[in-house]
């Protein structure tokens, strides 16, 4: 990002080097050539430790003898170059030309006396390094700093009374402004510098705001300084730096501030349309089969999940429409009902989407959530992971396919679009983020990020936290009606990678607890009231139920973890079966290249303390997802789980504890942006062109065999004449039921799609759903047995015909009066013969064929008990 005339001064072609060391000089032929042989002699003593390395002296117009004495000092090392200025502009113009013409991955800024000595570059390169970038003053003001010869009593107190204003007026947090000892990620201080309009002593406030804005850490170290005779820094000057800042706010008000805006706007934006497009396209991809044909496919690993998805839309649109209670309905499981709050409805997606669902039909809504939820999934995590993680726009959407097109992701896309529909959830981390930059005085963030914080006055926090709490309050409510199995996980994930930051960087949670926690109590008051009738509805309404229990084999295999899911590029679907529960809970399945690779990209990176947030969070999450007991591959030795703290909690119990594992997936996307960032960081160096080739073909080694393929459907079988045409209303009367044989559970949901294929006409008792069993109201999936339905159930997977007594007629004839009955219906299937048989023993008569099915046309009589 060097300058022309920069260039055409240092006289050579793009280079790339380590470190970059910035002398401005005016007027400092008596300092300059002991401080340029004390910068060289420490960079030369330890060469393996600074690499390659450059000194610019940038000459502010001397009218001394410095020129040359820095021109001699360039002849003598051809590592030190000269950059000249025409005319005094001042200090703050002298380093913009230094810094926008450094190569440096760092660039120290030094003043010309090294009051603080060159040796004390060390500390700063190791606070640089814990931080993953940003900024480290070398501070006089930290309470740890040595000052050896200190200023005048008079002159000192000055200054600190002019920090301390510069503190309030502009960079709340940071002691020591005016140090002229700084060391920056190289990029980011190119950026900072590029974007500065002071000339003065101001530059410096002017590029720590900048960082500020740009979310980049800053970071003050203790140093050594000394006070040295001579000095160009006068008390008065911090009123000069107020008023250039004033100056420079009021210019950018009135001028740039606009066009400021619209450059951050246009930024990317190519390629964030590019992203976009290209999730999309992926997205169609996989789902090209159920797409090629609407009305006449079905997913073929969706169990009954996908029949359930479509009543779902549609028993949604129809209560809005007629305005009925969308939280409830007895159109399954007559006559007890459904609780639909207490079911993964989605109700902020199936409630606005009721137009398309009322237009189209809820096959059309349900190709539409699974499609551009998938899209916009992907794309929210690549805003965050650009946002706030990677400089790269390229390596975040690398990181993001991951974090959305994931084995586990891919697994249940084939059923669970509340599980694949996530786009809230970076949204929520994003504002979560933001509150505990609120008032923290140390902002962290990952290297070569951006994010726009707004001001850093202390004023306007409190209304920040107030602010952000309220729109994470709206977004946490948001997600509720999406999915709470999954924000669940989320802020598991977000606990777990919290408290391994706050490990690693104690001074960043110290300065962020405190707005967290009050964000979070205007986040609560925001839901109470907002879910306070819903979640009641869910926990104590009519068929709420208190947990569901999944067994004790729901953890996941470690195994898993190494082996490919069946639906990826290089996946075996006998060996990944053999692994899940079933195809649609496939949660782990990353694959041994991609563990291996995240293994080296810790190592590489542990220095980051994002990257050991990540390896923690992801490593506790496959344990986690292990369940209560875990049984050791290829032994019978069973330990205990960590997963059994948690499995008999309120909430938890509801869990299936493999799915934890899904957390590892943004996890690892993190860490694979990052690596990919890093990998592309230096596209000059051609020393370093090998190690970043074998870098990049590792994650593509890594990623190759998860990647998904499309999701294969089936025929879907048609609905019946007698249901599709509507001859069933002449058999059922207001108040009746129709009584599909077998009647529908989650192993088998057709009169689902009956119902929703044709306007929810009719009632059915049994479905597939989440309800009370039993006193103590233990959920389970479907409707509590009977007699009848089991012995239908029977046969249909059978295909025997038991004895039949007056006993099992009676039982028939007292279920079917529960259900209120009107008309039985036996569909063609499998075993349809002995269903038949079995239903003429029942009922005492045959059965009439009409529209395509067996229908036995009950008495009104048949509706008696309750």
């Amino acid at each position: 990002m060097r300058t022309d005339a920069a260039r055409a001064d240092l006289g050579e072609d793009t280079v790339s080097v380590d470190l970059t060391v910035v002398v401005p000089a005016y007027n400092e032929e008596r300092r300059l050539r002991p401080t340029l042989d004390a910068i060289c002699a420490h960079l030369r003593a330890d060469p393996d430790r600074w690499g390659d390395w450059e000194l610019i002296v940038v000459d502010d117009g001397s009218s001394d003898g410095t020129a040359g004495i820095a021109a001699a000092a360039a002849a003598d090392e051809p590592r030190i170059h000269v950059v000249t200025s025409k005319g005094n502009r001042g200090k703050g113009h002298a380093l913009r030309q230094g810094v926008l013409a450094s190569y440096g991955r760092r660039v120290l800024v030094t003043d010309a006396d090294l009051a603080t000595p060159i040796d004390e570059l060390d500390r700063l390169d190791k606070q640089l390094t814990a931080d993953g970038g940003g900024a480290a003053i070398g501070s006089r003001a930290h309470p740890d700093a040595r000052i050896e010869v200190r200023q005048l009593a008079l002159r000192e107190w000055l200054g600190r009374l002019g920090n301390r204003l510069i503190q309030l007026v502009a960079v709340h947090g940071i002691s020591d402004t005016q140090c002229g000892f700084k060391l920056f990620d190289g990029e980011q201080a190119r950026a900072a510098f590029a974007d500065s309009r002071l000339d003065g002593w101001g530059i410096d406030v002017e590029i720590l705001r900048f960082f500020r804005r740009s979310g980049w850490p800053v970071t003050e170290v203790p140093v050594r300084w000394s006070h040295q005779p001579g000095s160009k820094v006068r008390p008065l000057d911090y009123g000069k730096v107020l008023l250039e800042l004033v100056r420079l706010r009021a210019r950018r008000t009135r001028g740039t501030r606009g066009a400021q805006w619209a450059q951050r706007l246009h930024r990317g934006r190519r390629t964030d349309l590019a992203v976009a497009g290209l999730f999309l396209l992926a997205s169609f991809f996989l789902y090209k089969g159920l797409w090629a044909d609407l009305d006449h496919t079905y997913l073929a690993d969706a169990g009954s999940d996908q029949n359930q998805w479509e009543w779902f839309f549609r028993v949604t649109a129809d209560n809005v429409v007629h305005l009925r209670n969308p939280l409830f309905t007895t159109l399954q499981n007559f006559p007890d009902g459904v609780n639909l709050m207490a079911n993964t409805v989605m109700l902020g997606l199936s409630v606005p989407l009721t137009p398309v669902t009322l237009a189209f039909g809820p096959t059309v809504t349900w190709a539409l959530v699974l499609t551009l939820g998938l899209t916009a999934t992907a794309f929210a995590w690549y805003w965050l992971f650009a946002r706030r993680l990677v400089r790269s726009r390229w390596a975040a959407a690398l990181g993001a396919a991951l974090a959305a097109f994931a084995p586990p992701m891919m697994s249940h896309a084939n059923a669970h679009p509340n599980f694949l529909v996530l786009f809230m959830i970076p949204v929520i981390i994003d504002r979560a983020l933001r509150l505990c930059e609120s008032a923290a005085a140390v902002v962290e963030k990952a290297p070569d990020g951006a994010a726009d914080k707004g001001t850093d006055k202390a004023p306007d926090q409190g209304r920040r936290v107030a602010r952000d709490g309220v729109l994470l309050g709206l977004f946490a409510t948001y997600q509720i009606f999406l999915g709470e199995e999954p924000l669940l996980l989320a802020a598991m994930g977000m606990l777990l990678f919290a408290l391994a930051y706050a490990v690693v960087r104690r001074d960043v949670a110290r300065a962020a607890l405190g707005p967290l926690l009050r964000g979070l109590g205007f986040a609560v008051q925001v839901c109470l009231p907002l879910l306070a009738f819903p979640l009641y509805w869910q926990f104590f309404g009519p068929q709420s139920y208190h947990s569901v229990l999944h067994g004790d084999n729901a953890g996941n295999s470690p195994l898993a973890f190494l082996e490919f899911s069946g639906r990826a590029l290089l996946g075996d679907e006998t060996t990944a079966d053999a692994l899940a529960m079933n195809r649609t809970e496939q949660n782990a399945f990353y694959g041994w290249p991609l563990i291996a690779l995240a293994f080296g990209i810790v190592v590489w990176l542990w220095r980051l303390a994002v990257v050991r947030a990540l390896a923690f969070t992801a490593v506790a999450a496959a344990l986690l997802s292990l369940g209560p007991k875990v049984r050791i591959p290829f032994t019978d030795v069973v330990l205990p789980g960590p997963w059994r703290a948690l499995a008999h909690q309120p909430l938890f119990e509801s869990v299936i504890e493999s799915r934890v594992a899904m957390i590892c997936a943004p996890a690892l996307g993190a860490l694979v942006a990052l690596a990919v960032d890093r990998l592309g960081d230096r596209l000059g160096d051609v020393s370093r062109r090998t190690h970043r080739i074998v870098g990049l073909a590792a994650v593509a080694a890594a990623l190759l065999p998860i990647l998904p393929t499309p999701l294969p459907v089936r025929d879907r079988v048609d609905v019946p004449p007698f249901i599709a045409e509507g001859m069933y209303r002449s058999y059922v009367s207001e108040g009746e039921t129709l009584v599909p044989v077998p009647l529908p559970d989650p192993g088998g949901a057709e009169a689902l799609h009956w119902q929703s294929a044709t306007g929810l006409g009719f009632s059915v008792p049994g479905g597939y759903f989440n309800g009370p069993w039993g006193e103590d109201r233990r959920g389970i999936y479907g409707a509590p047995a009977r007699y009848t339905s089991n012995l239908l159930r029977d046969v249909r997977y059978s295909g025997q015909v038991p004895t039949l007594g007056d006993d099992w007629k009676a039982q028939a004839s007292y279920d079917l009066a529960f259900w209120k009955a009107g008309v039985v219906v036996l569909a063609p299937q499998a075993n349809d013969a002995a269903l038949y048989e079995t239903l003429e023993k029942l009922l005492g008569r045959p059965g009439k064929r009409i529209g395509g099915v067996w229908i036995w046309d009950l008495p009104p009589a048949a509706g008696g008990p309750g």
